[in-house]
């Protein structure tokens, strides 16, 4: 997975001698120190770590919201570091996916609307069959027409993974993606997400705090201290949560 000889073909997303500091002198912090990572296509990968381990930081650096001090970030063969801004908008816009926990989901509008927003912003027409696939997949048919505030928590979450999924980006990102939803929902939009990289194809990158939902993904990163100091494959709860307090120490 950190393979230095890993292709382009073969990942979605890489990193290379990514840095990154936040404040000056005495309030210097690095979060991120020299961290060299490669995301294989069509995997779910979670990244966890204690509070302040970089974790976030190094999300937000890899799906452009964020810059790096420096270092590469290369998606779709494009370095991200080397992108103007209004070139940067356009990859986040068609080539990245974000999931995160507060759904931004435009309330005055329809779960369709929403979910090809990103579309018409671009000014492009959707593929009807791939918008029909995800909508089967998870499960939306007969809630299209509906306001988000008609939907639950879960309904909402899988509009706005359906919306992430609509432009076939690169990669998908999720940030604590079901930090706000009970466990059961939860489970739901997780299984989902795992779901798409197993029969959509679709590669996903998803920070968290929580052990059962790493436990959904292909592989868990670790990292402390800004660093990436370990993974873990075909994860569990209890190796999860094992490793996690290793890392306390």
């Amino acid at each position: 997975m950190t393979s230095e000889t890993l292709s382009k073909t073969e990942y979605a997303v890489a990193a290379r001698g990514l840095t990154k500091t936040y404040g000056h002198g005495t309030t210097r912090v690095e979060a991120l120190r020299d961290v060299n990572v490669s995301f294989e296509r069509s995997r779910f990968t979670a990244i966890m770590g204690p509070s302040g381990s970089g974790k976030s930081t190094l999300m937000h650096c890899l799906a452009g919201l964020d810059s790096a001090d420096s270092g590469e970030i290369i998606i779709g063969g494009k370095n991200l570091l080397d992108l103007s801004d209004d070139q940067l908008t356009e990859m986040r816009r068609e080539q990245i996916g974000f999931v995160f926990q507060s759904f931004n989901l435009v309330p005055t509008i329809s779960a369709k609307d929403n979910i090809l927003l990103p579309m018409s912003l671009a000014g492009k027409k959707h593929d009807r069959n791939w918008f029909n696939t995800v909508i089967d997949a998870l499960g939306l048919g007969d809630r299209l027409n509906h306001k988000p505030h008609e939907l639950s928590g879960g309904q909402q979450q899988r509009v706005a993974v359906a919306r992430a999924l609509l432009t076939r980006p690169e990669v998908v990102f999720g940030d604590e993606p079901t930090g706000n939803l009970d466990s059961r929902t939860g489970a739901e939009v997780l299984s989902l997400m795992r779901t798409s990289t197993r029969e959509m194809g679709q590669t996903i990158i998803m920070v968290t705090h929580d052990p059962v939902a790493a436990s959904y993904a292909d592989t868990v990163l670790l990292m402390k201290d800004g660093i990436i100091v370990g993974s873990i494959q075909e994860p569990t709860v209890a190796t999860v949560t094992e490793a996690l307090a290793s890392l306390a120490e």
